[in-house]
C-alpha cells in the first residue's frame, strides 16, 4: 500500500495539464490585455485625427475679426456631420456635444506645461481670449463620457469587474492650433484708420465702412502722423530694404508681414515716399532717373495726371487744358476723406477735356454695395479708360497730355498687375497714439487695397521731390478694397498667405 501511494506520488505523467489548467487565465488576461492596448491605441489615434482636424477648422477662421469665433466653431462643428464611429461605448460618433472648443490669446511656452479644456494650465493661469478679436488659438478637447455622448469612452474587453476594477475608461485627446496670417505684397506704410473715432458707438472697422459703402467714391488724402495721430494720418512700417524710397517704387517691402504685428518706424525723409509713389505715374525723380527702364520701377499703363511734359517732377497745368482725376467735394465733414461723388455731372468736366465728348455715364463697377447705377468712382473711370482704348485720347490743347507713359523706356507696363493700387495697413491710430511715433509693435486693424489717384505735389513745387525742405502735399487715393469677409477678395487672393498649425 505504502509502495502504491510512493509510486502515485512520484508519478510526473499529465503534470503539463494542471500548468497549462493554472496559466491558460493568465494566458488569455494577457491576450486580451495586449487586444485591449490595441484598440485603445487606435481609439486614441481615430480621436486625435478627429480633435486635430476640429482644431484646424476652427484655428483658420482667426482672422481678428469680431465674428471670427462664431465663424471658427460653425467651421469646426460642420465637420462633425461625418457619422464616423469611435469606440463601442455611448453613441459612437462624434458630435458637437462630445468636445469642448476653448478660444484662447496665448498658450504656454512649455509644451510640458498641460492646459484643461477650459484653457487653464498647471499653473493656474487662464489663457481664454477675452473677445473674437484676442482669439490665437483655438483648443479642441474630447469630452468625459459623463459630459455627453462618451466618444471617447473605453469598455474593455478584459473583465476589470471580476478583479474590483472598472471595464470603461477615458481617451481624451487634445489639440491646440493657431491661425497665421501674413501679406508680402505691401508697401511699408500704414493708413491711419479714417472712419475710427473716439466713441465705440460710431467708430467703424475699415471692414465695416467699406461693406456699408462709405468708402466708395470717396477720396481720402494723408499726411504724416503728427502728435495727435487719427484719421487722415499715415505712417510708416519697419522694412527689410535699405531704401524706403525703392521699396515704395517697387511695391514691395522685402519682408512678410504678420498680420497681427506691425513695427512702427521713424527716421526717414517723406520726400523718399513720395518720389518712391510718383514713380507709377512716369515721374522719375532725382537719382531714380536712372531707373526708368528697370522693370520694377515701371509705370502705370494709364498716368493721366493733368501735365504737359516733365518727367521729373509732378506739375499740373492751371490752363485747365488737361485734368487729373478730380478731387472731392465736402472736406471737413468727415477728417481726412471727401464726401461720396454725388452725380453724374462730376464728371462732365474731366471727360470733355480729356476725352473731347460727352461723358459717357461709366458703370460703378466696384460698387461694393453691388449698386451699379450710382456715379462711378476715380477707380472706376480710371479703369474704363483703359478697357475702353481710351489711354490714348490727347486732352485740349495747348497740353495735349494722353495717359500713355512716354519718360519710362523700358517694355510696355501692362494693365494687369495695376501699378496704381497699392495694399496698405489700416491703423486705428487713436487707439494706438502711443505707439505710433517709435519702433513699437502694433496690432493693424486690417489691410486695404488703395488706388493712387494723383502723384504727390510739394507745396513749394520748385523744390525737388526728395527736398525735405519744402512740405509735402497730402497724398489722395481711394479704397477699393479690404481684408476679410466683407471684402471683394481680390486683396486676399492676391496678397495674403493664411495659415493654420497645429501647436500642441
Amino acid at each position: 500500500m505504502l509502495g502504491t501511494i510512493r509510486a502515485f506520488w512520484n508519478d510526473q505523467r499529465g503534470v503539463a495539464m494542471i500548468l497549462v489548467a493554472i496559466m491558460l487565465p493568465v494566458l488569455v488576461g494577457f491576450a486580451l490585455l495586449a487586444i485591449d492596448m490595441s484598440r485603445a491605441n487606435g481609439l486614441h489615434n481615430d480621436l486625435q485625427k478627429g480633435v486635430d482636424a476640429l482644431a484646424l477648422a476652427a484655428a483658420a477662421e482667426l482672422d481678428g475679426r469680431t465674428d471670427s469665433t462664431e465663424r471658427a466653431t460653425r467651421a469646426a462643428t460642420t465637420l462633425l456631420t461625418n457619422k464616423t464611429k469611435f469606440s463601442t461605448s455611448g453613441n459612437h460618433t462624434l458630435t458637437p456635444a462630445d468636445v469642448t472648443i476653448t478660444y484662447l490669446s496665448g498658450i504656454p511656452a512649455s509644451d510640458n506645461i498641460g492646459l484643461t479644456a477650459a484653457g487653464v494650465d498647471a499653473n493656474g493661469v487662464s489663457w481664454v481670449a477675452p473677445d473674437s478679436k484676442s482669439a490665437l488659438f483655438a483648443e479642441v478637447t474630447v469630452n468625459a463620457s459623463g459630459i455627453a455622448n462618451g466618444a471617447g469612452a473605453f469598455e474593455a474587453i478584459f473583465p476589470a469587474s471580476f478583479l474590483g476594477g472598472d471595464s470603461t475608461f477615458e481617451i481624451r485627446p487634445q489639440a491646440v492650433a493657431g491661425f497665421n496670417q501674413s501679406i508680402c505684397e505691401t508697401v511699408p506704410i500704414f493708413m491711419c484708420n479714417p472712419f475710427e473715432t473716439s466713441d465705440p458707438l460710431t467708430s467703424k472697422t475699415i471692414q465695416q465702412a467699406f461693406a456699408s459703402g462709405d468708402t466708395y467714391s470717396r477720396e481720402f488724402r494723408m499726411l504724416k502722423v503728427d502728435s495727435n495721430p487719427g484719421p487722415g494720418n499715415f505712417g510708416l512700417i519697419d522694412n527689410n530694404l535699405s531704401s524706403l524710397r525703392d521699396a515704395i517704387a517697387m511695391g514691395t517691402s522685402g519682408t512678410c508681414y504678420s498680420r497681427d504685428v506691425l513695427t512702427t518706424k521713424t527716421g526717414v525723409t517723406l520726400g523718399q515716399v513720395n518720389a518712391g509713389l510718383n514713380t507709377r505715374f512716369d515721374l522719375y525723380s532725382g537719382s531714380l532717373n536712372k531707373n526708368n527702364k528697370d522693370w520694377a520701377y515701371r509705370p502705370a499703363s494709364n498716368v493721366r495726371k493733368g501735365q504737359k511734359t516733365g518727367c521729373s517732377k509732378y506739375d499740373p497745368v492751371t490752363d485747365n487744358s488737361a485734368l487729373p482725376l478730380p478731387p472731392g467735394d465736402g472736406y471737413g465733414v468727415k477728417p481726412g476723406m471727401s464726401l461720396p461723388i454725388g452725380s453724374q455731372g462730376f464728371w462732365g468736366n474731366y471727360w470733355q477735356i480729356n476725352h473731347g465728348s460727352a461723358y459717357p455715364n461709366v458703370p460703378s463697377a466696384t460698387n461694393p454695395t453691388g449698386a451699379k447705377t450710382a456715379p462711378a468712382s476715380r477707380y472706376d473711370v480710371y479703369k474704363y479708360e483703359i478697357a475702353n482704348g481710351l489711354v490714348g485720347d490727347k486732352s485740349l490743347a495747348p497740353t495735349k497730355e494722353t495717359g500713355t507713359p512716354s519718360c519710362y523706356k523700358g517694355d510696355a507696363p501692362t494693365a494687369d498687375p495695376d501699378r496704381r493700387l497699392l495694399n496698405m495697413a489700416i491703423v486705428n491710430c487713436i487707439a494706438n497714439q502711443a505707439k505710433l511715433n517709435g519702433h513699437v509693435q502694433l496690432r493693424p486693424d486690417g489691410y486695404a487695397s488703395v488706388f493712387i489717384n494723383t502723384p504727390v505735389q510739394k507745396q513749394d513745387n520748385t523744390k525737388d521731390d526728395e527736398d525735405a525742405s519744402a512740405a509735402e502735399k497730402p497724398i489722395s487715393l481711394e479704397i477699393v478694397d479690404v481684408d476679410g469677409g466683407f471684402a471683394n477678395n481680390t486683396l486676399v487672393d492676391k496678397a495674403f498667405r493664411n495659415e493654420a498649425q497645429l501647436y500642441r
